[in-house]
């Protein structure tokens, strides 16, 4: 699991996590379904399409998290004078993460940065954009003047 999917989670919690889980559900009944050839080729088909279409309604339903009562929630029990909305770094504390800049420069490779590692402010204000855009493109209602 990669930085951006631990800060994803850590907002989104098992909500999303859990979406994964149920798609693949479909995929083990299949394997079960050869294991009694006379009786699976009916109840098999039958059984995946029902699956897959209450798999993918839960999935439009939980399609849109705010994130900023999330994090601002994050913050407060954190018990920390915290800015996520303007820090990479107490974004990343708020929800429990190591900020250090290991973190930051994984972050940032994993979020396709190109300038210089060694000027972190530039690059951490750049991963803190970068980081809400990628969260509203993964479901996050993320406020317009954070993505700019």
């Amino acid at each position: 699991m990669g930085i951006f999917d631990k800060i994803k989670h850590a907002i989104f919690g098992e909500a999303k996590a859990a979406e994964p889980v149920t798609a693949s559900a479909p995929k083990t009944q299949p394997a079960q379904a050869p294991a009694s050839p006379s009786a699976s080729p009916s109840p098999a088909p039958a059984a995946s399409p029902a699956q897959s279409k209450p798999a993918a309604a839960p999935a439009t339903a939980t399609a849109t998290v705010d994130i900023v009562p999330i994090l601002d929630a994050a913050v407060k029990k954190s018990g920390q004078k915290l800015d996520w909305r303007h820090s990479i770094v107490d974004l990343m504390k708020a929800v429990g993460m190591d900020a250090s800049m290991a973190e930051r420069k994984e972050l940032a490779a994993e979020l396709g940065y190109t300038g210089d590692g060694g000027d972190s402010a530039k690059m951490n204000m750049w991963l803190h954009k970068a980081l809400m855009k990628r969260l509203s493109e993964n479901g996050g209602k993320v406020p317009a003047d954070l993505m700019d």
